[in-house]
Order: C-alpha cells, then structure tokens, then sequence
C-alpha cells in the first residue's frame, strides 16, 4: 500500500482546486496547471483537500497511486511558488545567450548549440561572463526537461570539468596521464 498515496493533498489558501472527472486543476497566484489521474484511480474534493484512491487493488493501480498524489502536490507547488533550476557553465570560452526566445549555447562545438525554450518556462542569463542559466516556471516536468536538455549538451567531462552542470552538483575528476 502507499503511504504517500493514503495522505490527502491539502489546498493551501489563495489556490483553488477543481476535481471534474479525473481531471484536477489548480488555480493560483502564479497561473493554472491541470492534470489527468489515470483510470485505475479515483480522485475526489473534500475538506481535508484533494484526494486520491484505488478504484480496486492491482498492481498498476498501486503503482499509479502515489505518483499520482504526488503530482497533484506538484501542481500546488507550481501555481503558489514555482520550480527553477541554475545550471553552471565550466570552460575557456563556453557562455550562454539569448537568441530572440531561444538559448545559444557556445560550449566548444565548432556550431552553437540551439535550443527552443517551451512556453510556460523563463530562462534568464545571470552573470558578466554569461556563466549561470537560471531556468524557470510553474511546471515542474517541463521545467526540469529543458535543464536536462541544456545540461545534456555538454555534460561535465571528468578530466578537466569543462561543461554544463547544475549548480552545487559534484563532478567526480580523474587524474590525467603520468608520465
């Protein structure tokens, strides 16, 4: 049984749900975001908040149950305060910049690298050598897609560093050759 699917959702104030089907939609400062529980479950409004349940017991449906709850709290999360990663870029002459609504990322390809930002999600370029790209928004998965997008570019290599990373994340280095 999931211990994370039994614990209903609450809805904190300034934020309004609404359970139509298996659809749930949440409303708040930040805008909406709605999302579809799967069939094998039941999702329902009460006083203690959003609820969701096992139509009956399978296996699928136990395995939907908790990512489903889960995902209805990530909408609350989205629309109150929003989801935003910081990505590092590492190398002699690697930055980033905006190109009309696209990222350009020059990371030692003999091509820059392009990539088309999604709506809903804000990029913005922090710092004079245009080394930190801050992606934004109130989804959490397309939030989370396109930094993996950036960081999969150029991901960190292990002998000098040079790439993109998520800020904080550690990079396991190797020694080089000896001589």
């Amino acid at each position: 049984m999931s211990r994370i699917g039994k614990k209903p959702v609450a809805v904190p104030s300034g934020v309004t749900a609404t359970v139509s089907g298996q659809k749930v939609t949440m409303k708040g400062p930040k805008g909406e975001l709605s999302f579809t529980v799967p069939e094998q479950l039941k999702v329902a409004k009460s006083d203690a908040g959003v609820e969701v349940s096992m139509l009956e017991d399978t296996k699928q449906a136990r395995a939907m149950w908790g990512m489903s709850r889960t995902q209805v709290m990530n909408l609350i999360d989205g629309v109150t305060k929003g989801y935003s990663h910081t990505l590092e870029i590492q190398g002699v002459g690697y930055r980033a910049a905006m190109k009309g609504k696209d990222l350009q990322l020059l990371v030692g390809y003999s091509h820059e690298v392009i990539h088309k930002v999604p709506t809903g999600v804000e990029v913005k370029i922090i710092g004079a050598k245009q080394e930190l790209i801050t992606v934004s928004g109130i989804d959490k998965q397309k939030v989370g897609q396109l930094a993996a997008e950036i960081r999969a570019s150029k991901p960190p290599e292990p002998y000098q560093g040079k790439g993109v990373r998520y800020q904080g994340e550690n990079v396991q280095r190797k020694e080089g050759k000896k001589k």
